[in-house]
């Protein structure tokens, strides 16, 4: 038996199904469809999502919201990713949908899945759904004067509920992460072009249900052993919200559909924390811009590796985002419990 440390390739995973992992995704989807008719039950009543006093934080493309809210996303993405080790290099599209309830006011579920296509240099080409992804957080910190708010949040990658062939992983992940938001409207007269900027940000640890899987090799048909390192995610966004600019700081002209548009840049990131990985660091820099309606949310931004171990190649991400309190204020997009 060969042993290694390096991160399991697309193609070389043999996996097994975990009734365990699927029982536990189906109890999830069970009890988001009981607060889904809680939900119609419960009085008319009116919740803002992403506020803190007069700062909208809008959803970015891959730096998580620091707010609780009832949105339902569809997200976009295409990046050529290069050949590791003995996985050749493959343009990778991916469509992701994740649908947030809120439980309360302050506290809110959500559940993800992404479908992968996988274009290799070399071989087939791959689809398939990647494992199901379910989240809970609560928001614990909220100030209007100071357009700032926190949130703790637990994120669950379930295990073996994906497509091998695409690299969905047979160990579970389990992810708490604090969030923040911060806007710069508290800043004094002198410095009023500046209030239109805002941050947000997230920092998290990525631990595995398991340390270790062992896996047959396609090519050699050789029992080998691949060690699964923790993960650190952090990341973080600079926003300018012109719509901020016009609405408190001064009306510079802006019309339609540029007084609703925030330019954004993100940062996300991840970094291995043991085994021979340590230390090593992905991600990327993603320049876009997102326009806020009423009801739904537009967004495009590219992403551009931040060094060779991520890539070489500048990918894209489309973002279509739907304000479920805005649109069902009645029934689906207020708290179960207000």
């Amino acid at each position: 038996m060969e042993t290694k440390k390096s991160k399991p390739s697309r193609k070389q995973k043999t996996l097994k199904p975990s009734a365990v992992s699927i029982c536990s995704a189906a109890l999830w989807i069970y009890c988001f469809c009981i607060a889904l008719i809680i939900t119609f039950l419960q009085p008319a009543s009116s919740w803002a999502h992403g506020f803190a006093g007069k700062r909208f934080f809008p959803s970015t493309f891959a730096v998580e919201d620091p707010f609780v809210s009832d949105e339902f996303s569809i997200l976009y993405g295409y990046i050529k990713e290069p050949a590791e080790e003995e996985s050749p290099a493959v343009k990778a599209s991916e469509l992701g949908l994740e649908y947030s309830k809120r439980i309360t006011p302050h506290f809110g579920l959500s559940i993800g899945e992404e479908y992968a296509h996988l274009d290799f240099a070399e071989g087939p080409s791959e689809s398939g759904f990647n494992n199901l992804e379910l989240g809970a957080k609560y928001q614990f910190f909220t100030s209007e004067e100071h357009e700032a708010l926190f949130s703790f949040g637990v994120a669950a990658e379930i295990g073996d509920t994906g497509s091998s062939s695409i690299g969905a992983e047979s160990f579970s992940v389990i992810s708490p992460a604090l969030f923040f938001g911060k806007g710069f409207g508290d800043l004094p007269e002198s410095m009023k072009y500046i209030r239109p900027f805002a941050v947000t940000g997230v920092i998290g640890v990525n631990y595995p249900s398991d340390s270790k899987i062992v896996f047959i090799n396609d090519e050699t048909s050789e029992a080998e052993i691949e060690y699964i390192p923790k993960t650190l995610t952090w990341g973080f966004t600079i926003q300018y919200d012109l719509r901020y600019l016009q609405s408190f700081v001064k009306d510079v002209g802006l019309g339609t559909p540029f007084n609703r548009m925030s330019l954004v840049v993100e940062f996300p990131m991840e970094t291995c924390l043991d085994y021979e990985c340590d230390g090593d660091t992905t991600g990327y820099v993603n320049p876009g811009l997102v326009w806020n309606g009423k009801k739904i949310e537009l967004g495009l931004a590219a992403r551009i590796p931040v060094n060779s171990r991520t890539g070489d190649d500048v990918g894209v991400y489309a973002l279509l985002h739907f304000f479920i309190d805005d649109i069902f204020p009645n029934s689906l997009g207020r708290p179960i419990f207000p």
